[in-house]
């Protein structure tokens, strides 16, 4: 299979001019040469890895799934990232989206609840030598969630759904930081973005729904 095509194939169609009528463009030149560069293939179980760039989440084990690429583009663009950030990613999953934000900020904290995940997370970073991704594995259910030693964080990502705006994390927010995140139900959430001022006030700003796995630990599920 020629995966440099099916890149390109996805960027154009599935992300740049999606035909969903419910999808805004992502049109941040950055975000989609991140996108073009980064080999969703390797990060996907072998067996679906001829439908990595198709326009559907896939799964990767243990009850999970990596994230259909059209999110994983407007999730990022969201972040308005201009390279200088450091990034915290809670849900590595696969990585994919941690090799994004790689591309795209000077430092990624990524945190995952699952070892066998982090360590495969881990592996196709590395070979990607993508050595600006921290992983750290957090597999207590009773954890906060993030990654409060490395804060404060310039922007911040969750890949999984909470029942509301986690206050640990918008304390974990820089001044002028972003935190882009699933909220609602178990079944069913909108994405919103939260941006903190430089007094600490929050203004959140809701986009498309979407359905994430469950955000486990305190303030999530």
């Amino acid at each position: 299979m020629n995966y440099e095509f099916a890149r390109k194939k996805m960027v154009q169609e599935q992300i740049l001019n999606p035909v969903s009528a419910d999808r805004t463009p992502v049109t941040d030149r950055r975000v989609l040469d991140a996108m073009l560069k980064i080999p969703r293939h390797i990060f996907v179980q072998e067996a679906f890895a001829a439908q990595a760039y198709s326009d559907t989440p896939l799964p990767i084990g243990e009850k999970q799934t990596i994230s259909q690429p059209y999110m994983v583009a407007l999730m990022t663009e969201m972040l308005a990232l201009t390279g200088t950030e450091k990034v915290l990613e809670i849900g590595t999953g696969s990585g994919y989206q941690a090799a994004v934000l790689a591309m795209l900020a000077e430092r990624v904290c990524t945190v995952e609840r699952i070892r066998p995940l982090a360590l495969r997370a881990r592996k196709c970073l590395d070979s990607l030598k993508l050595f600006n991704v921290m992983l750290r594995i957090n597999d207590s259910d009773d954890s906060p969630v993030g990654w409060q030693e490395e804060a404060p964080f310039d922007a911040i990502m969750v890949t999984a759904g909470a029942p509301e705006v986690p206050s640990v994390l918008t304390d974990q927010l820089a001044p002028g930081g972003r935190l882009v995140i699933p909220v609602g139900s178990e079944s069913e959430q909108r994405l919103v973005k939260i941006v903190k001022d430089a007094d600490g006030e929050l203004e959140m700003v809701a986009s498309i729904g979407c359905r994430f796995v469950p955000l486990i630990g305190r303030q999530g599920w």
